[in-house]
């Protein structure tokens, strides 16, 4: 899946950006108070984009 679908999902979702680091962006869903870091590759597998949406307490995108 592409890094913008994702993002894109999840801020639907409710979640935003905490700040950027190294090598990942982190990001937060101020509802639940859950963070999680995300990877800067274009592409993400399927499998860690629904672990980051798990541990940012969202519904898996699809």
């Amino acid at each position: 899946m592409k890094r913008r679908d994702l993002l894109r999902h999840l801020r639907k979702q409710g979640c935003e950006p905490v700040r950027e680091g190294g090598r990942h962006s982190w990001w937060r869903n101020p509802a639940l108070n859950l963070r999680s870091a995300i990877p800067r590759h274009n592409e993400i597998s399927d499998v860690l984009a629904n672990k980051i949406c798990k541990d940012l307490g969202v519904k898996s995108i699809k």
